[in-house]
């Protein structure tokens, strides 16, 4: 995790050299975006530590399926969330009993992922490129090292692990997290929530591609239902904001 996130945040300072003098509500945007990513970084590993992949998963997305119920007005938004939780529940089943520590930490996690949403969103209202995320990744990573070395201490500068973990935090922090800011500047944070749903969908699909990992009828049923609820969700907001544009058109024109 500490290794993940400190090359992160040396990959992404270089890229986009952001000023620590700057404004102070996007340097305090950027510390709780930060403490956020470090929190559910830790959690989100001690639960996996502890539960099988899919149910980890599932608990995390309780955050994204929170904010997705609270930014809701409508019934449609309503129904989209809610099969969008169905189909992670039905792809968490495992049939195995689950470590009460496990829960917590994945909850947690869900949590912190949560407000890194809000806390993203906010910042990408405010900075108009990568730096903001720059700023959010190495406060991250600051916070991270003393658990990072209290727990591996010299193995950190092993150079194999050094190179795993370069592919590691370009491949799940850098090029995710530039993508997600993206995404969150264009769409609200209901949709990104109900979006981040399609993750144990995608995981699912991997592992039964690379790891064999075979799903059971009713797991399938799970990535049919989260596709669904995505692409659903994506084209209501679109719907809704277009309609919002001719409202507004109208009221200009009277």
């Amino acid at each position: 995790m500490t290794l993940r996130l400190t090359i992160a945040a040396l990959a992404l300072t270089a890229l986009w050299r952001p000023r620590i003098r700057g404004d102070r509500a996007v340097l305090g945007i950027a510390a709780a975006a930060g403490t956020l990513l470090a929190v559910h970084h830790l959690a989100y590993y001690e639960a996996v530590a502890r539960l099988p992949l899919g149910a980890a998963t599932t608990l995390e997305f309780l955050g994204p399926f929170a904010i997705a119920l609270c930014g809701s007005r409508r019934v449609p938004d309503l129904l989209w969330a809610g099969l969008a939780v169905t189909g992670v529940l039905l792809l968490s089943r495992t049939g195995t009993a689950l470590d009460g520590t496990g829960i917590a930490c994945a909850t947690v996690a869900g949590c912190c992922w949560g407000g890194y949403i809000l806390a993203g969103k906010r910042l990408a209202g405010r900075v108009p490129d990568g730096r903001g995320l720059a700023l959010a990744v190495t406060f991250g990573a600051l916070l991270s090292l003393p658990y990072g070395i209290t727990q591996a201490g010299t193995r950190l500068l092993d150079p194999g692990t050094l190179a795993v973990a370069a592919a590691v935090a370009v491949l799940s922090s850098v090029v995710p997290y530039t993508f997600q800011l993206e995404a969150l500047r264009r769409l609200t944070p209901r949709v990104f929530g109900v979006l981040t749903s399609l993750e144990p969908a995608v995981g699912a699909l991997i592992g039964l591609v690379f790891l064999r990992q075979h799903l059971a009828v009713a797991q399938w049923t799970g990535v049919a239902a989260v596709g669904l609820a995505s692409v659903g969700a994506t084209r209501t907001d679109g719907e809704a904001g277009t309609q919002d544009l001719s409202d507004a058109a109208e009221a200009a024109r009277e």
